[in-house]
């Protein structure tokens, strides 16, 4: 059976559309994603036949004229086709960005809790943060632009990319079917990440224009 990925208004959810999103019981409860219904533009849903396998709230906009896919919310369900979902969500997030953004470079954010969530970003470029890097300068600006838009920004720490308690609202809700193949560089650096306080990191990436033509691709 093909993965169904479709995308429409947040705004015309219905209290029925809510229920069957909280019904997977995975990170977030009906509050939450009643509020992300307010907070968000777009909602994308991902489905075997009837069965809802994964959905995201996101919003495609401009950040100091700077082209952003802003992921405010993602949940997969924990199936043995999680792998295929994420990808799915991620293809259709690309497919919209290139056809709001053509021939433009694009930040894509996102908050994690966990490593395993940071493999829907390993189509980017200049992952920030990431353990190789020591990241100064304009990778801390952008940061604190998306910490700022996530409304995150009150504990934000620019340094560690880290907003150390209430911040888990809206984050990247994965986790991998084999954590054993997970970089272990990565999981040390999420070591840090309070999440039993609501904490959370933030964490973006590139697309560049040419790059956006081929991930955005249907």
């Amino acid at each position: 059976m093909a993965l169904e990925v479709s995308t429409n208004d947040a705004s015309a959810l219905t209290d029925t559309d809510l229920d069957e999103l909280a019904s997977m019981e995975e990170a977030f409860s009906a509050g939450s994603l009643s509020k992300a219904k307010e907070d968000w533009v777009l909602i994308t849903t991902a489905r075997f036949g009837d069965a809802l396998h994964g959905f995201t709230f996101s919003t495609l906009e401009r950040i100091g004229g700077t082209p952003c896919v802003l992921i405010g919310l993602m949940s997969v369900k924990r199936s043995s086709k999680r792998d295929q979902v994420l990808r799915g969500l991620m293809s259709e997030a690309y497919h919209r960005a290139l056809m709001a953004f053509p021939d433009e470079d694009v930040v894509v954010g996102c908050r994690f809790v966990n490593a395993d969530s940071v493999v829907a970003l390993k189509d980017l470029d200049d992952l920030t943060p990431r353990p190789d890097n020591d990241a100064v300068g304009e990778e801390r600006a952008w940061g604190r632009r998306l910490a700022k838009r996530f409304g995150i920004d009150g504990k934000y720490d620019a340094k560690s990319f880290i907003s150390k308690a209430g911040a888990q609202d809206g984050f990247l809700d994965f986790e991998s079917a084999k954590p054993e193949k997970l970089d272990p560089d990565v999981v040390e650096m999420f070591d840090a990440v309070p999440v039993d306080k609501g904490g959370v990191m933030v964490v973006y990436g590139w697309t560049m224009a040419e790059d956006l033509q081929k991930l955005g691709k249907r």
